[in-house]
C-alpha cells in the first residue's frame, strides 16, 4: 500500500459540493467524455427535463446562469462527477453541499436518487426564480466582520436576513432591495470596511423565499427520502443528520434560511474529519475550509486530471 493510499485508508473524509455561483462552461465535460455511467447522468437529466443538458453546461451559452438552469445543471454534473470519484475508489463518509450542493451531498448519502434530485432541484430553480420579481431583491456580501455585529446591526433593520455563514470574515445577507442597501450604510457606519453588492438574480436565502420554500415543500413531500448511508451536514443548522426523516423539512427550510456552512466545517472537524474534497466547478469550499482550519487537507476535483490527486 502507498503512503497515499494508507493515508486515504486512514483519514476521515468529507465530500463538499458547491452551490449556485459556481457554474461555468465546459464543467463536467471531461467526465462525460471519458466515463459511461457519467455520461449516462447527464443523459437521465435530458430526458427527465425536455432539454439537452450537455449543451447546457458545455456550449457558450446564456441559460447556464438562470436560476431555473443553473440548478439542474450544477446537480447533474456534481453527481456525474460523484460517480466517476466512487468508481475510482474514493468513498466519503460524510458529505455536504452550499446551499443547492445539499442535494448533491443527499444524492452521495444514498437519500435521494439521481431522478429525483435532478427533479426536485428544477423544481426549485423555478420556484426561486419566481418568487420575487426582478429588482426587489438584493444579497450583499460583508467582508470582515464579526457575525454577533453583523447579526445585531440586522435586528434593527426589518426584511434584511444573513443568507450565509460562509467563513470567519465572509458572510452574505438577503432580503429586500432598500433594506440591503440600509444594512450596508448601517454597518460601514459601525467600522465595516467592505460591504459588496452581489449580482444575483433573487434574495436567496431570506424571509421573502418562505413561500417558495412551502411549494418546495410540496414537492418534497411527494419524493421518496431513501435510508441515510452516511450522514450529511444540514445547511439550516449546520449540525450533522443521520436521521432521513428530517430530510424534507430541512430542504424546506433552506430555501428561506441562513446556510451555515461554516458551523457545518467546525461541526465535521470537531466530528474527526481531516481531508474534505470539493467536487465540482471552482475552489470556493476549499477557500472556505482552509479560511476556517489551515490545517485541514482540502483536494478540489474538477477534471478527470484531477482524480490524479486521489
Amino acid at each position: 500500500m502507498s503512503s497515499r493510499e494508507r493515508r486515504r485508508t486512514l483519514s476521515k473524509k468529507a465530500f463538499l459540493f458547491p452551490g449556485q455561483g459556481a457554474q461555468k462552461v465546459g464543467m463536467g465535460q471531461s467526465f462525460y467524455e471519458a466515463d459511461a455511467d457519467a455520461r449516462a447522468v447527464f443523459e437521465e437529466a435530458s430526458e427527465i427535463l425536455g432539454y439537452d443538458m450537455k449543451a447546457l453546461c458545455f456550449e457558450e451559452n446564456e441559460k447556464l446562469n438562470l436560476t431555473q438552469y443553473t440548478q439542474p445543471a450544477m446537480v447533474t454534473t456534481g453527481i456525474a462527477i460523484l460517480k466517476v470519484v466512487e468508481k475510482h475508489g474514493l468513498t466519503p463518509d460524510t458529505a455536504a453541499g452550499l446551499s443547492l450542493g445539499e442535494y448533491e451531498a443527499l444524492y452521495a448519502a444514498g437519500a435521494l436518487s439521481v431522478t429525483d434530485a435532478i427533479r426536485v432541484v428544477a423544481r426549485r430553480g423555478e420556484l426561486m426564480e419566481a418568487a420575487v420579481p426582478a429588482g426587489i431583491g438584493a444579497m450583499a456580501a460583508v467582508l470582515g466582520a464579526e457575525a454577533a455585529l453583523i447579526e445585531e446591526t440586522l435586528s434593527d433593520i426589518p426584511e434584511v436576513w444573513i443568507a450565509n455563514y460562509n467563513c470567519p470574515g465572509q458572510i452574505v445577507i438577503s432580503g429586500k432591495k432598500e433594506a440591503v442597501e440600509a444594512a450596508a450604510e448601517a454597518l460601514k457606519a459601525r467600522g465595516v470596511k467592505r460591504v459588496l453588492m452581489l449580482n444575483v438574480s433573487g434574495p436567496f436565502h431570506s424571509g421573502l423565499l418562505r413561500d417558495a420554500g412551502e411549494e418546495l415543500g410540496k414537492v418534497l413531500a411527494a419524493t421518496e427520502i431513501h435510508p441515510l448511508r452516511i450522514p450529511y451536514y444540514a445547511n439550516v443548522t449546520g449540525d450533522k443528520v443521520e436521521d432521513a426523516a428530517k430530510v424534507r423539512e430541512l430542504l424546506t427550510e433552506q430555501v428561506y434560511s441562513s446556510v451555515r456552512f461554516e458551523q457545518s466545517i467546525r461541526n465535521m472537524l470537531s466530528a474527526g474529519v481531516d481531508t474534505f474534497y470539493e467536487l465540482g466547478p471552482g475552489k470556493t469550499l476549499a477557500g472556505f475550509v482552509k479560511k476556517i482550519d489551515r490545517a485541514a487537507t482540502v483536494v478540489n476535483i474538477e477534471t478527470m486530471e484531477d482524480l490524479a490527486k486521489i
